[in-house]
């Protein structure tokens, strides 16, 4: 079993949703994000998606954007990213990583190169935004000989006869948009999104997550109680970006970060508690 899978399956046994952190590698710097991925697990993380900068993250709003540009700034590369994953590694061998970016990328890299290296570094599964289902067959054949899971994305617009094709060599868990637009831009209605997962679930065996649009332990929760989970991404690097505009030093910069992060799982994990 995979770690996805056996991660899903641990808290679909406690009655239980993911929380599943998005940071992007090396915002702001190499080591800072380092120390604030090593230490997610412990903050309550139970999947983490691990961005990778790119120069036009087009599905995503200003605040990750802007955390792609200070990560490039800083110097971090693809190369980068997956050291930082070889990294974690060493300290934790169950939390599993999902690498979310752009196809541009991994192209100049080099797509059985990146797979390859991805698995060896640790990496767990892949989300490439830009990369839709007619498209991902240069991925497919390079992830399943490297047992990458190709993780998709669902969206208000996806109808059942594109639900099919979505769903077609998707494993992981399936990722539902809540939100039409990029991310960290609006807010989603949730009875449209519970309405929504439950559709995707008639259809599907995989864990349904939700993003996009959440960005309070309130709003967490609320997606908490229906769905398998809950990411949250803009938020978060929102609290980086507002770190580094306060000159707040490295550690406490960390600390900040992580006491947001356990606030949010506190309130995924107590969700269906109530």
């Amino acid at each position: 079993m995979s770690r996805i899978a056996a991660r899903f399956a641990e808290l679909k046994a406690r009655n239980c949703a993911a929380f599943v952190p998005f940071i992007t590698a090396g915002d702001p710097d190499s080591e800072i994000s380092s120390g604030i991925l090593e230490k997610l697990p412990s903050a309550g993380a139970d999947v983490i998606e691990l961005g990778m900068p790119f120069s036009d993250p087009m599905a995503d709003g200003p605040a990750i954007q802007g955390a792609s540009l200070r990560a490039l700034k800083s110097g971090m590369t693809l190369s980068g990213v997956l050291a930082l994953v070889s990294r974690f590694r060493k300290k934790d061998s169950a939390t599993p990583i999902i690498l979310m970016g752009y196809y541009n990328p991994i192209h100049a890299y080099g797509v059985e190169r990146f797979v390859a290296d991805a698995a060896r570094a640790g990496a767990d599964g892949q989300i490439i935004v830009d990369l839709p289902p007619e498209e991902d067959s240069v991925l497919r054949a390079s992830a399943r000989k490297f047992g990458l899971d190709i993780i998709r994305l669902a969206t208000p617009t996806t109808d059942d006869r594109r639900l099919k094709t979505v769903l077609d060599g998707a494993s992981g868990f399936l990722y539902y948009v809540s939100i039409t637009g990029t991310t960290g831009t609006k807010s989603f209605g949730e009875a449209e999104v519970k309405d929504a997962v439950a559709r995707l679930k008639r259809a599907t065996q995989l864990p349904v997550a939700v993003g996009f649009g959440i960005r309070s332990p309130e709003q967490a929760a609320a997606i908490a109680r229906f769905a398998d989970g809950a990411v949250i991404g803009s938020a978060i690097v929102s609290r980086v970006a507002d770190a580094v505009a306060a000159k707040m030093a490295a550690p406490a910069l960390v600390d900040d970060v992580l006491k947001f992060c356990a606030g949010l799982a506190k309130s995924v994990h107590g969700a269906r508690a109530k």
